[in-house]
């Protein structure tokens, strides 16, 4: 099928500024997260990137050792372990992902929830295997103990309250995060026209040395619906979707995964907004999920499933910014 074109309506003088036609178009990239992490970017003749390579690689390091619900000395799971009545004094980068995680999970209401690691473990897509399918006491006990609600955040002071029993998992928010933190970093080392990606998460800043912005296509599996291409200039996008790994997103507020949602693609200004809420909003889907992106004004593509077959939905922003 032809790929449809997204292109925003209106662009960011920041998108051209710097831009050299003569720069080197240079690739980076290594593992990361359980994933991949790849940067394209705009590079002056002969720069030696190297130095550069060390700071985005100890900028992830850093953020695993922070938000990783894989790694049992990460200050996540320090948290999950920490005793009743007990605060956790958060670093600059997760103070601002947890503050961006409640914010959606209020906005959502629940549908993204930060402290839904009990649940995410109980159904082994943690960092453990699960026993098997859990049964309805097992799932509300999870639900009870769980739950963005219970969580106190003190924003001024940078710390988390655990009132016990209470886990975490923000791996629905902190790879997009990271996306951003990394493209934060090449902009402050000068480097103002690349494509950073880490597993299928996007931000595209200023533009390709040819000319061309940093083309993304959303993730389309097989030929349920023709690709969309879109141009980032200044922008992100996050997916969320079930065709790989199975239904492993589950509904906070049932206990259960969810499988009406293929596959949802976010584009925002910001990664780690964007990749929160396709992880709502692939939790919500059908009236709910329209409902709520068109009171947010999120440019949205959803693949459901309906009956047999699967239905596109394109959100009035993302339809504004497809080119006849």
């Amino acid at each position: 099928m032809t790929p449809r074109l997204a292109v925003p309506r209106t662009l960011d003088p920041l998108a051209l500024a710097g831009w050299d036609a003569g720069a080197r178009l240079a690739t980076l990239g290594g593992a990361t997260m359980g994933t991949t992490w790849a940067i394209r970017l705009a590079a002056p003749p002969g720069d030696d990137l190297t130095d550069l390579r060390r700071e985005v690689e100890a900028l992830l390091a850093r953020l695993v050792a922070q938000m990783s619900h894989w790694e049992p000395a990460s200050l996540l799971s320090r948290y999950n372990r920490a005793p009743a009545d007990s605060w956790t004094a958060l670093p600059p980068e997760f103070a601002t992902v947890m503050a961006a995680a409640l914010d959606v999970a209020a906005r959502s209401d629940g549908a993204f929830d930060p402290a839904i690691g009990g649940l995410v473990d109980l159904w082994g897509y943690g960092a453990l295997p699960a026993a098997g399918v859990p049964d309805a006491a097992a799932i509300d006990a999870a639900r009870v103990a769980g739950g963005w609600r219970r969580l106190r955040f003190d924003r001024a002071a940078r710390r988390l309250y655990q009132p016990g029993g209470v886990r975490l998992d923000l791996s629905g928010i902190a790879k997009g995060y990271a996306v951003d933190a990394v493209a934060a970093l090449l902009a402050a080392r000068g480097v103002r026209h690349c494509l950073v990606e880490i597993g299928g998460e996007f931000v595209g800043r200023g533009m390709r040395p040819d000319g061309d912005p940093w083309w993304v296509e959303l993730e389309t599996p097989g030929d349920v619906a023709a690709p969309i291409r879109v141009a980032l200039h200044q922008l992100a996008v996050a997916t969320s979707g079930d065709y790989v790994r199975g239904h492993h997103t589950i509904d906070p507020r049932t206990g259960h995964p969810v499988d009406h949602a293929l596959v949802v693609s976010v584009l925002h200004a910001s990664a780690m907004v964007a990749d929160a809420w396709a992880t709502a909003l692939g939790v919500l889907g059908g009236t709910a999920m329209i409902e709520r992106v068109t009171g947010e004004g999120l440019a949205v593509r959803a693949l459901l499933r309906k009956g047999d077959g699967v239905s596109e939905w394109i959100s009035p922003a993302l339809a504004e910014m497809l080119t006849d």
